[in-house]
């Protein structure tokens, strides 16, 4: 299971591309998103913001990113071209998000890497995740990135189990992905490209590729029309 099965890095990251390789597991872009911040000069000045935008430590904004009167952003954080950014939301280290995003009204986001047009509206929590391009959350979706019992988070995958060796790991998101409003995904979910999430659903394990997961079961999408 390789992250080019789940998403590809855009254009918008390519100063990014070194850290995040098509043909590794897609979680260990996760370990990445650390050191590939470190590696960025962050000399841009930030853009005029209005003043009830907090920003401290090393943040790069992209001058047409649309700022709301209130937010807070701590570094490092990236934040690419035509990103909105709404009232309330807290960024808080680590994040990398692509063109044309939405890090929506009172959500909050840590050591996340939203590829190019992730939805995230409103009232959700986004930790120790990737998001592929074009994936989207409903409101008040939850992405839960720590075991009750605190131990290191395994992955259920048809193959069998895999040890992450990661203590926080929240979900993995396919180009495309959909999670309903309210719905909760437990620590180490795998959605495949334009697999949706049932509203009000708690989720866990893998969920392939264009499949539906609802209450007990699974149902296939029909092909797209192009």
């Amino acid at each position: 299971m390789l992250a080019s099965d789940f998403f590809s890095l855009p254009p918008s990251l390519a100063v990014f591309a070194p850290h995040f390789l098509a043909g590794v597991a897609p979680w260990d872009w996760l370990r990445e998103i650390g050191p590939a911040l470190a590696a960025q000069p962050f000399a841009d000045p930030l853009p005029p913001r209005p003043p009830g935008v907090s920003i401290t430590g090393a943040v790069y904004l992209h001058p047409t990113v649309k700022l709301p009167p209130a937010a807070i952003i701590i570094g490092p954080v990236w934040i690419g071209e035509g990103t909105e950014i709404r009232p309330g939301a807290f960024i808080r280290g680590h994040v990398i998000a692509g063109a044309r995003c939405v890090l929506g009204n009172s959500c909050e986001f840590k050591n996340c890497l939203l590829l190019d047009g992730v939805q995230v509206p409103h009232f959700s929590y986004v930790g120790d995740s990737v998001l592929g391009n074009g994936a989207h959350l409903g409101a008040g979706a939850i992405l839960s990135n720590l075991r009750l019992d605190q131990k290191p988070v395994t992955l259920r995958l048809p193959g069998g189990t895999v040890d992450t060796g990661l203590r926080k790991f929240g979900a993995i998101l396919g180009d495309g992905a959909e999670v309903g409003c309210n719905a909760v995904l437990n620590p180490g979910t795998l959605l495949g490209k334009r697999s949706l999430v049932m509203p009000s659903l708690a989720f866990g394990g893998f969920l392939p590729a264009e499949t539906i997961a609802k209450a007990r079961q699974t149902v296939t999408l029909l092909p797209r029309r192009d």
